[in-house]
């Protein structure tokens, strides 16, 4: 089963976030792009012919984020969106934030 066909869990807290060599073996299971910011969130940006483009995917992922209850910052701007995930609760990332960037792979791909 892929990343992006598990759902994501709801964190109640409590969780400690992965260890860095969870985080690689799971960044490396991404589509290309993804990275760890400087504070330790997933993040990656998409690229888009136009501002359309750019909306309808933040849009698609939007919807997904809200049924799965997994909320990411997006950063919408004329031909990309930027996306970063990480488990607010904990303030770290979980796996559920690797499931999430998978599903927005996902809809990427299929826009392309």
């Amino acid at each position: 089963m892929s990343l992006a066909d598990k759902q994501c869990v709801p964190c109640r807290g409590g969780v400690p976030p992965l260890e860095p060599v969870k985080v690689q073996e799971l960044l490396g299971q991404l589509g290309q792009g993804w990275s760890v910011n400087a504070a330790g969130h997933i993040e990656r940006t998409y690229e888009f012919k136009n501002f359309a483009e750019a909306l309808a995917f933040v849009n698609a992922v939007g919807a997904i984020a809200e049924a799965e209850g997994h909320h990411p910052d997006l950063y919408l701007a004329w031909g990309r969106c930027t996306m970063e995930i990480w488990t607010h609760k904990i303030q770290g990332l979980t796996e559920s934030d690797f499931y999430l960037a998978a599903k927005a792979d996902r809809v990427f791909a299929s826009h392309g």
